[in-house]
């Protein structure tokens, strides 16, 4: 509760004490949906059934619409004429954009996480790369996934840049769809293998400029891989579910 009284002309308000709270539920149902969405289990065009949704993840309609409410303003939802959800779809153009944007901003991360970073955190971030290559070498999306998240949460928070790490991943959510069908070819991981090498080869050396043009090649490859052969401008791109318990 909030108690103010006007003192001098201005208004002095006394704030309650928080208390720590567990993680949302709402936190935790859309971290399912992005994983669902992320490995293809949700396809774009997908009809989102709110009983069966509820019912698989085990959760109120009420925690599952607050969730579903934070996805459709992210985009990642959109509403039909028949008033349910669906998962969004992604133009050629909007996708191409999505890369652009990410090759610029993960220029923009792994600089800051050289430039703030100590020894430390840059074989932390060594470690984090092998695991991240032994994904890629397992062939298993999941794996591959929650590699590649933990690896980009440890440039992002070295570089302490969450808006563009915030920025960056909604970008990649609204090109799930295309990413995870790339990301399960032998030959596409083979290939992020080698880019994530020179990437944490450069961050190692503080080899600002070599960092920057490996982090704008891995991000210009994903899109090749991803868009198909009309992605040809990229080049010239700037330096079922399981229930919650």
């Amino acid at each position: 509760m909030v108690k103010g009284k006007k003192v001098g002309g201005e208004s002095k308000v006394r704030l309650a004490p928080l208390r720590p709270q567990p993680a949302p539920l709402r936190n935790m149902i859309i971290t399912s949906l992005r994983t669902a969405i992320e490995t293809g289990q949700l396809e774009p065009g997908t009809r989102l059934i709110e009983k069966e949704l509820c019912e698989q993840l085990n959760v109120s309609r009420t925690s599952l619409r607050e969730a579903l409410r934070e996805l459709q303003a992210e985009g990642v939802f959109e509403q039909t004429s028949s008033r349910g959800l669906t998962v969004c779809d992604i133009s050629q153009d909007d996708a191409e954009n999505a890369y652009r944007i990410r090759a610029v901003l993960e220029a923009l991360i792994v600089q800051q996480f050289i430039e703030k970073s100590d020894d430390k955190k840059i074989q932390m971030l060594v470690e984090q790369g092998h695991i991240l290559k032994a994904a890629y070498q397992s062939g298993v999306l999941e794996d591959i996934l929650s590699s590649k998240r933990a690896f980009y949460d440890l440039i992002c928070s070295g570089a302490e840049n969450p808006i563009a790490f915030g920025i960056i991943n909604r970008l990649v959510l609204r090109t799930s769809s295309l990413r995870w069908r790339s990301m399960i070819r032998p030959e596409r991981q083979n290939q992020s293998i080698k880019e994530i090498s020179l990437l944490v080869s450069a961050i190692q050396n503080r080899d600002i400029d070599a960092a920057r043009t490996a982090a704008i090649e891995h991000v210009n490859n994903a899109a090749r891989s991803a868009l198909g052969p009309r992605e040809t401008r990229m080049g010239d791109a700037m330096p079922k579910l399981e229930k919650i318990v």
